[in-house]
């Protein structure tokens, strides 16, 4: 079920620390889980550590196709942004399943929708707001402590 996915990166969100709890995870066609990450942009030091990236990559490697993903499904805690979006369509993931909508800078359909861009070759299944509420609470809980500063 989606909902199980979405727990998982809900999972490895609560891990995020200091940074954005983001949290994602990469099933593989079986069903089984390949990785899972949260945001580490703070712990690395680097602008590209969103969580779908890393958990993108650790799959990759254990997958044993390459850079190709096809068959897998990616869930994340917040739709993803567009640079994650781009990457998992490169990424050949066939389905992406994500609990928070996020209006600001979402690219799987509120603010652009990257995955199905007509012109691109790859279009993945979109299957959004699962957990939504559980998901959103914990970005509010994490912006909340920040505000209170």
């Amino acid at each position: 079920m989606d909902s199980d996915l979405v727990r998982t990166a809900i999972e490895a969100a609560r891990k995020a620390g200091s940074d954005v709890p983001v949290g994602a995870a990469v099933f593989g066609p079986d069903g089984q889980l390949l990785a899972s990450a949260h945001n580490a942009r703070e712990e690395l030091g680097d602008p590209t550590a969103h969580a779908e990236i890393l958990a993108l990559r650790e799959a990759a490697r254990v997958h044993g196709d390459g850079w190709r993903l096809e068959g897998c499904t990616l869930a994340v805690t917040v739709e993803p942004c567009t640079m994650c979006a781009g990457a998992l369509v490169l990424a050949r993931v066939a389905r992406v399943v994500f609990g928070a909508w996020e209006p600001r800078t979402g690219a799987v359909g509120s603010l652009w929708d990257v995955v199905r861009d007509r012109r691109l070759n790859h279009r993945p299944e979109v299957v959004g707001g699962v957990l939504e509420a559980e998901c959103a609470a914990l970005l509010d809980a994490f912006f909340d402590t920040r505000r209170s500063v």
